[in-house]
């Protein structure tokens, strides 16, 4: 993710809360053709709210598509690794969109609605992509497929006290809604599908509802309950800390899943679309895999910064941060199966000085329930 700060053109698209967000005089950026928040007070003030109560993003510039028609589960489930058959309702499940070669065209996150419905949510760069990707397969199915992106906000309320928050003002009782379910419910007056889902290693929900009541719903977390709101900046570094994957940055078509560490997510005893070569892979073994690595004190490596071990082998940090949970960098890259073992030593050019540190197990944060 790009934190520089970038000329901002009217072309940019904006969210029914950008208002909102000038108002708490939020410093805004282009980010993936969007103008959106990346911090209010600090980034580091921003992610420690939610790692220690609670804290709320708009991420409405996520994809958002619904997926309906007799076709729609054997047509999901030939396109995204993950089961999508055996999904039930009220239900969320991870999964990625993969080319013919199994390189990663975008992760997604799916959601059951009805035996025939279904909500799936992708990352905003690749909105045209996906839309395209899915349309291109649904010629002659029996499925429909209608873009909700523009029609509909997304809020992500994150944080160990994200429960406790919501609970006053939602219909439902989310103390017994499971991780990665979902159910539409009323919060404050307002309809929303509120998801147990979320992008940054803590608890906590997203919530879908017209673009229009947006607003109120913000207001309800940010100005009644005194919520920390919250920008791309603390999103970037709570999902780093919790070994959550950009992509863009930390995959793309030139990337498997397998290669990402993310084979927990594909099932390869059913058909789609690159299955054929992940199977080929993974019988074969992948060469390299996304490790994660520490730095010995302060030092942060950043996205693009070049790394070597012990042996030559150079690569190159996919994402990287100064940890402000762990109090140290931390960061992402692959790096040969070899040089994956934890303690293997590394060294990171970071600014023109070689700075030490060592691959570690992902993740490099985790939440104690």
């Amino acid at each position: 993710m790009v934190m520089e700060p970038t000329s901002l053109t009217p072309s940019l698209l904006r969210t029914a809360l950008n208002v909102a967000h000038r108002d708490l005089g939020a410093r805004m950026v282009d980010f993936a053709g969007w103008e959106m928040p990346v911090q209010y007070k600090s980034i580091i003030a921003e992610h420690n709210a939610v790692r220690t109560r609670a804290g709320l993003f708009d991420v409405s510039h996520m994809g958002r598509i619904r997926v309906e028609g007799l076709s729609a589960t054997s047509f999901l489930d030939g396109l995204i690794t993950c089961d999508i058959a055996g999904l039930r309702t009220g239900r969320a499940r991870y999964g990625l969109l993969c080319d013919e070669h199994g390189g990663i065209l975008d992760d997604l996150v799916t959601i059951r609605l009805a035996d025939d419905a279904f909500l799936v949510v992708c990352n905003a760069a690749n909105w045209d992509r996906v839309l395209e990707w899915l349309q291109g397969h649904a010629t002659g199915a029996q499925v429909h497929l209608t873009p909700q992106r523009d029609e509909t906000a997304m809020l992500a309320l994150q944080g160990p006290a994200a429960r406790e928050v919501l609970t006053p003002f939602c219909s439902y009782d989310v103390s017994g809604l499971r991780r990665f379910a979902a159910v539409p419910a009323v919060v404050n007056g307002v309809e929303a599908l509120v998801s147990r889902t979320g992008y940054t290693g803590e608890d906590g929900f997203e919530l879908v509802m017209d673009a229009a009541e947006a607003h109120h719903v913000w207001d309800t977390f940010i100005q009644d309950r005194a919520v920390e709101p919250c920008g791309l900046g603390a999103r970037d570094t709570l999902r780093l800390e919790a070994g959550l994957l950009l992509h863009g940055q930390d995959m793309d078509l030139t990337t498997t899943p397998l290669e990402a560490g993310l084979e927990r997510f594909v099932a390869l005893n059913k058909e789609f679309v690159g299955a054929e070569a992940l199977r080929r892979q993974a019988k074969e073994g992948v060469s390299r895999r996304l490790a994660g690595f520490r730095m010995e004190g302060r030092a942060s490596p950043r996205h693009g910064y070049t790394l070597f071990t012990g042996n030559g082998v150079t690569a190159t940090v996919t994402s990287g941060s100064f940890s402000p949970t762990l109090q140290h960098g931390i960061g992402l890259a692959y790096l040969p199966v070899e040089q994956t073992t934890p303690g293997t030593a590394v060294q990171v050019d970071i600014r023109g000085k070689m700075t030490s540190g060592e691959v570690v197990p992902l993740p490099f944060y985790r939440r104690q329930d």
